[in-house]
């Protein structure tokens, strides 16, 4: 399968698109771009909407890429240039699993696809948002901008953690 030079991974808070960002940009030479690196500022401090949103317009612009992140307000600006698009699609429960053992791991420290200065948190509204929101509102809406911005796209759907091991192994397979 051709991916092209431009992929953009979507999901869940926890569903692990900064992991398949990393493995997959080890497997294709591609740089990786964490869009929490970006928009977070030292302290959690997030950058201003309209600042954010020129930041992506040229992040979008680079010949060559793989971006990890949701963040509603620039979607359809990284779905119209991304040739292909993952969604991890996982449950929200095994989503809240991973979310609580990135806190144990990472409890205080700043993880390495975060900005420095931000250190691992957990709070109710992510927590909510994970549980909830996402499922309920999040979800959905990434799978209606799927569906319009398919045209003249690679669209993978990965629906457990088990199905993304095996297509990152057959792509894999297929550089060596």
């Amino acid at each position: 399968m051709q991916l092209g030079q431009r992929i953009m991974i979507i999901g869940s808070g926890g569903a692990g698109k900064s992991t398949l960002a990393r493995q997959l940009g080890a497997v294709t030479g591609l740089p990786v771009i964490h869009l929490d690196a970006e928009h977070w500022r030292p302290g959690w401090v997030e950058t201003p909407k309209e600042e954010w949103r020129r930041k992506v317009e040229e992040l979008t612009r680079r010949d060559r890429w793989i971006m990890d992140g949701n963040y509603g307000g620039t979607l359809a600006i990284r779905m119209a240039a991304a040739e292909t698009v993952i969604f991890l699609d996982y449950p929200w429960w095994l989503c809240l699993g991973r979310v609580l053992k990135r806190q144990i791991l990472y409890r205080g420290q700043t993880r390495p696809d975060l900005t420095p200065g931000c250190p691992e948190r957990l709070d109710r509204e992510f927590l909510r948002w994970i549980c909830f929101d996402f499922p309920r509102r999040n979800r959905p809406r990434l799978l209606g901008l799927v569906e319009e911005y398919q045209e003249g796209r690679h669209i993978i759907i990965h629906r457990s953690p088990k199905e993304t091991r095996r297509w990152l192994a057959e792509i894999e397979g297929s550089k060596a």
